[in-house]
This record gives C-alpha cells, structure tokens and sequence, in this order.
C-alpha cells in the first residue's frame, strides 16, 4: 500500500477514512497539503527544483507536500523539510502565514528563518534535482515566466512573502 492520508470534510473536521495516494478522493472530501517558505536571516528565499519526472518538472517551487495519516500539519511540515531537503527543525520553528481550502484540499503554508547554507542540505533524488536561494525580484522573475510553482496561490501570500523579506532585509526580527 503507498502513502495514506487523513480524509476531512468541507469544514476541516477529520472523516473516519484514509486514503491511499494517486486514487481519486472522494466527492466532497478533502486532504491536508503544506507548503514551507524558507528564508535566511539576509531575506534570501531558499526554492527548490522539482524532478523532472514530477508534475510540474523542473519547475522551481518552496518545500512542501501531504500531510500523512496520522500526522498534524505541522508534522508534516517538518517532516517535508527534512525529507526533501534534509533540512531538520523544530515545530517551534516554523510560523502559519496562510490557510486555504482548494479543489480537494486544504493547504497550509508556513514560514521557516533559518541559517542553513545550499550546501548544508541533501536533497531527496526522487523529488528535488536543485535548490538554490534567490531575492524577492529572482523569485517574482521566476514567477511572471511560468517557472514558478504554485501558480496561483502564490498571489494569496505573496505580499506577506515580500514584507517578511524586507524585514529581514533590514535586519529585523520577525514575530
């Protein structure tokens, strides 16, 4: 059996089901996706590249994935970022900037400050081919050519991404 995940309704209440990755979710029932947003104490944005082999390959994008049955969504943060990235933290360390529900799922982004150098993380072969740390502009660049993913829900979050940034920029803490 692959990858299960926790089934909820339209109000994010837990169902009494697992599902099983890459079958169709039922009508009306929804799994939990997170998204990390990772950037350095300079307000570089760390992004990652997808496998091309992937949907969506070779599109650059921030860590993330589903949340597993039996996992929280800060769990699975956490757990994605050391998976993808071998990057390993504490809850405690990330920060919920957004939540949305879409099509058939509720997604979850957070924020994550950290010092880890590129060379500093081991990336998961099957998932991630490159990762790299760019400034806002790179990453809007990115984004306006189509080679950013996700697409849309970036515009959700964007401006908080870009304060965030420009706080750290100046040296700032962030709350």
């Amino acid at each position: 059996m692959g990858e299960l995940w926790d089934l909820y309704d339209e109000n994010r209440n837990p169902v009494e089901a697992l599902h099983e990755r890459g079958k169709d979710l039922p009508e009306n029932r929804y799994h939990i996706v997170v998204y990390i947003w990772t950037v350095n104490r300079e307000g570089k944005i760390l992004i990652d590249q997808r496998h091309p082999d992937k949907h969506f390959g070779l599109q650059w994008e921030c860590t993330g994935g589903s949340v597993l049955a039996g996992e929280s969504s800060l769990e699975g943060a956490v757990r994605e970022l050391g998976e993808e990235l071998g990057l390993f933290i504490e809850q405690k360390h990330l920060q919920k900037i957004d939540t949305v529900r879409v099509k058939d799922r509720f997604v979850d982004t957070y924020l994550n400050i950290t010092d880890a150098k590129v060379s500093d993380l081991v990336l998961q072969e099957t998932e991630v081919v490159d990762a790299k740390y760019v400034s806002f502009e790179e990453l809007i660049q990115l984004w306006e050519k189509g080679m950013f993913s996700p697409r849309e829900r970036f515009k959700r979050y964007r401006d908080k991404l870009e304060e965030i940034v420009r706080r750290l920029e100046g040296g700032h803490d962030i709350d």
